[in-house]
């Protein structure tokens, strides 16, 4: 059987028989790991620099986001009675604890440092990646001009300037809400935070952090803020990519194999630094964030987590440390029947005697001791006994439904 190789008319190995015609989709592959850190990568001053970019096609969308991506959660004030059904964006960054394992408690504490806003960090994984793809296209453009490819020189201005483009029409700047009038006094501003897996993350702040991180909605500003003048650029963008494809695939074998290698590249990159945390894109250094624990803290873990066998139990733990129970029916986090309204009336009152975590009882850690008060049995006693009272009341009900047949 003969197969076929690379090779010309008269079997010589050749590249000139290589075929890369589609070598041009490897420009547009890869938009899950572009999106993934898209908004802070166009709050990058860096973002205008000119460079390969993989997928470019997924920054030219027909309309820009408004708001910065929520994540799921349900937050709630214990003293200002706000509550919302989703956690914001950056406050889930700052305490990124939705990896909690499940039913287990975490404290912290935040306060304003400074003035500045947030940020994307000028030294960050994302700053590498743009730095590779402005090294890449500089390559590219100087192995064109060398085998003088008009083609490749084209293609290469046109992919490259691209990102420019691209960053011109998705630059923006994040603008967090702050309180206008500031007479009067305001409630505490600690939050406490559901994740979907049953855990919880008590934010110990200030009213005005509070607003800012989890309550208030977050401010998108465009540097392009005119609506049509944005989807023109998006036009001229895409005919940029149509023509820059169009122009590698007619470029010379060895600059395409170039072409080739070098998306691969930059793919492999943008795939690893969607991999990493986002918090490590983000400069909130404007916020000091301290970790505070439990007595039966697990203090190998990353921000202390108090480990536990039971929703109940876990909600116990953040009673603990909010000291009030009314954000618990207002974030449906239990059901407002008798024998939950009565368990949190007990769970308050055994709360009451902890004190505030001011001694640095773990390695200069500020700790709340767990009150020996068993959650979990004191529920079942009182659901037990709120069954035993419906179940009378259900037959009390029978017998004076009955009687009327009887005495006739």
């Amino acid at each position: 059987m003969k197969l076929h190789w690379i090779q010309d008319q008269t079997g010589k190995a050749t590249l000139q028989e290589l075929q890369l015609d589609i070598v041009g989709f490897l420009a547009i592959l890869g938009e899950g790991s572009v999106l993934a850190n898209a908004q802070v990568s166009t709050l990058s001053k860096w973002i205008f620099l000119p460079r390969l970019l993989p997928a470019p096609q997924a920054l030219m969308r027909p309309t820009r986001p408004t708001i910065l991506e929520p994540f799921a959660g349900r937050v709630t004030g214990v003293y200002s009675g706000n509550d919302r059904d989703s956690i914001n964006h950056i406050g889930n960054i700052i305490c990124d604890a939705n990896s909690l394992p499940e039913f287990s408690v975490r404290v912290v504490s935040i306060k304003r440092t400074s003035a500045n806003r947030l940020k994307s960090k000028t030294v960050a994984p994302l700053t590498l990646v743009l730095f590779i793809g402005f090294f890449l296209s500089a390559l590219l453009l100087g192995l064109s001009i060398g085998k003088k490819d008009g083609m490749s020189i084209l293609a290469t201005v046109l992919l490259s300037l691209l990102s420019t483009l691209i960053g011109w029409g998705n630059k923006w700047t994040l603008k967090l809400p702050d309180r206008k009038v500031k007479k009067g006094k305001v409630p505490k501003g600690d939050v406490v935070i559901r994740y979907p897996k049953g855990c919880f993350l008590v934010v110990r702040c200030e009213e005005d952090v509070a607003r800012e991180l989890y309550f208030a909605p977050e401010a998108i500003k465009y540097l392009l803020e005119h609506g049509p003048a944005y989807r023109i650029l998006s036009l001229v963008g895409t005919m940029m990519l149509m023509g820059g494809v169009i122009c590698l695939a007619n470029a010379q074998i060895e600059l395409q194999i170039a072409w080739a290698g070098s998306y691969m590249l930059l793919g492999a990159a943008y795939w690893i630094v969607a991999a990493l945390p986002a918090k490590l894109h983000w400069d909130y250094s404007s916020y000091n964030v301290e970790n505070e624990c439990f007595s039966d803290s697990d203090m190998s873990s990353k921000g202390y987590p108090s480990a536990n066998k039971t929703f109940t139990q876990a909600l116990w733990k953040a009673i603990v440390v909010a000291k009030k129970t009314d954000w618990v029916l207002r974030s449906n986090a239990a059901p407002d029947t008798r024998a939950w309204r009565e368990w949190l009336r007990e769970a308050r009152e055994a709360a009451s005697s902890v004190k505030p975590a001011t001694e640095q009882a773990k390695g200069g850690i500020p700790t709340w001791e767990i009150p020996d008060w068993d959650p979990q049995a004191h529920l079942v006693a009182l659901l037990n006994e709120q069954a035993k009272e419906d179940e009378k009341k259900e037959e009390a009900e029978v017998e004076e439904d009955m009687t009327p047949l009887a005495t006739k």
